[in-house]
């Protein structure tokens, strides 16, 4: 999380931006409403895409979330494994595009994207031990985060129970929570109603 929430002050002095709307789905989400609760000042506004509480995690996630920290024990191995020059010889190629139109062809389920194992053929297992690990870590207090929220929320999550992400979201400053219909990734099951919806909360 440090190094994740490094890299974006640096892309944002890079961009001549002092400050930003933040936006991330998932994971993404957990990390921007870390970087904003330790850089109140560089964060204009929060767009948070089915943000992972780790106590409102279900199935996989939530025994996952009892062995944390062996997760991120693994992760530091493969870490110094990879630095030793011993790493997998093939990673799969991630073609997010390509994966949308499977879905929206009815090639595939969006429900078969789901589950913690879902992404380690795509990603490398270094950083995707890390990014497990960012996800089973828990949120900053509510009360570090001052600046204007919008959350996108799935009611049918399937990683995550939707009545305790909501309470988790409700306890954020200036929120607006708005719920669609999805199993967890709105970006590809509800792409017009979250654009619609960023703008609108974008122009407000």
């Amino acid at each position: 999380m440090d190094e994740w929430c490094a890299d974006l002050v640096r892309l944002l002095d890079a961009e001549g931006a002092q400050r930003a709307v933040l936006g991330g789905h998932c994971l993404g989400a957990n990390i921007a409403m870390h970087f904003a609760a330790r850089h109140p000042q560089r964060t204009a506004g929060l767009i948070l895409i089915e943000p992972m509480p780790p106590d409102a995690l279900v199935g996989g996630m939530r025994f996952l979330r009892r062995i944390r920290f062996l997760i991120s024990f693994l992760a530091l191995v493969s870490r110094l494994l990879n630095a030793c020059g011993i790493r997998r010889r093939s990673v799969a190629p991630m073609d997010l595009e390509e994966w949308d139109k499977a879905v929206a062809s009815g090639e595939r389920s969006v429900a078969s994207f789901a589950g913690p194992l879902g992404d380690l053929s795509t990603t490398p297992t270094a950083a995707y031990l890390q990014s497990l690990a960012g996800v089973l870590r828990a949120l900053p207090a509510t009360h570090q985060i001052s600046c204007p929220a919008l959350v996108l929320l799935s009611n049918g999550s399937l990683l995550a129970d939707p009545a305790r992400t909501r309470a988790a979201m409700e306890r954020l400053n200036q929120v607006e929570i708005v719920e669609l219909p999805a199993l967890h990734w709105i970006p590809t099951e509800q792409p017009e109603a979250m654009r619609a919806t960023i703008e609108r909360w974008l122009a407000s």
